[in-house]
C-alpha cells in the first residue's frame, strides 16, 4: 500500500467533492482502508482488491453522499465492512452511527475497525435488519436489495421526519414504482464519483 500515493488520490478526490473534513479525516481514512486490506485477505470482505480502486469505489463513493446525510443518528444497513457507513463516520464525529449487518466476520471486522480507529461516534451491531429496534434521523443502505424490499425490512428505523438514502448504481424507474406506503420519493441525485466512471444515483426518502 503506497500511503503516500493514496493520500494524494484521496485529497484530490475530496477536494473535487468541496466536502469540508474534520482534522485528521484523512489520515483516518487511510488507517481504515490499510485494516480493510489486511482483513481482507482473510475475510473476503470486498472483491474490491487494488487500493487504488479502494480509494475511489469505497472512499470517496460513500464521501459522495455526506452532503445529504442529516440529523443526529445515522443507521447504515447492510453495511458489509463499514461502506458508506465508516466513511461517513469519520467525516461527521458528532453524529451517532449504528452498523448494521447480520454477517457475523464481516461485524467482527467492523467492532475491529471501531476500536483501532478510535470511533467514538460508531458502534456495529450483529442483526437481521427487520429485527433491529429503534428510530434513526438518516438511514443509508448501498444497494443491498431493491427498494420496496429494503422499506418492507427497514421501514419501521426510519423516524417521523427521517431521510432515507438509497445508493443505487443507474436510475432505478422501476424500483421508483413500486414504492410502498407511506414512503414518498423526495429527489434522485446523479452522483459524481472523482475517478469512477459509472452510473451512481441516490435515492431520497421520505415518509408521505
Amino acid at each position: 500500500m503506497d500511503r503516500q500515493r493514496l493520500h494524494a488520490q484521496l485529497d484530490a478526490g475530496i477536494a473535487a467533492l468541496s466536502l469540508p473534513l474534520p482534522q485528521g479525516a484523512t489520515e483516518q481514512l487511510l488507517d481504515y482502508l490499510a485494516l480493510l486490506l489486511r482483513w481482507n485477505a482473510a475475510y473476503n470482505l470486498t472483491a474490491v482488491r487494488d487500493p487504488v480502486q479502494m480509494v475511489t469505489r469505497h472512499l470517496l463513493d460513500s464521501l459522495t453522499v455526506a452532503p445529504y446525510v442529516e440529523g443526529a443518528t445515522l443507521a447504515d444497513l447492510g453495511t458489509g465492512p463499514g461502506l458508506p457507513g465508516i466513511p461517513l463516520a469519520i467525516a461527521a464525529p458528532q453524529r451517532q452511527v449504528t452498523l448494521v449487518d447480520s454477517n457475523g466476520k464481516k461485524v467482527r471486522f467492523l467492532r475491529e475497525a471501531v476500536r483501532a480507529l478510535h470511533l467514538a461516534n460508531a458502534r456495529a451491531v450483529e442483526a437481521r435488519v427487520e429485527a433491529l429496534e429503534g428510530q434513526y434521523d438518516c438511514i443509508t443502505a448501498r444497494a443491498f436489495a431493491r427498494l420496496a424490499e429494503m422499506l418492507a425490512w427497514g421501514g419501521h428505523l426510519l423516524a417521523p421526519q427521517g431521510r432515507w438514502l438509497a445508493l443505487k448504481g443507474r436510475y432505478p424507474d422501476d424500483e421508483l414504482a413500486e414504492l410502498p406506503a407511506p414512503f414518498r420519493l423526495e429527489a434522485v441525485h446523479a452522483l459524481r464519483v472523482p475517478g469512477l466512471d459509472a452510473e451512481r444515483h441516490l435515492v431520497v426518502l421520505r415518509r408521505a
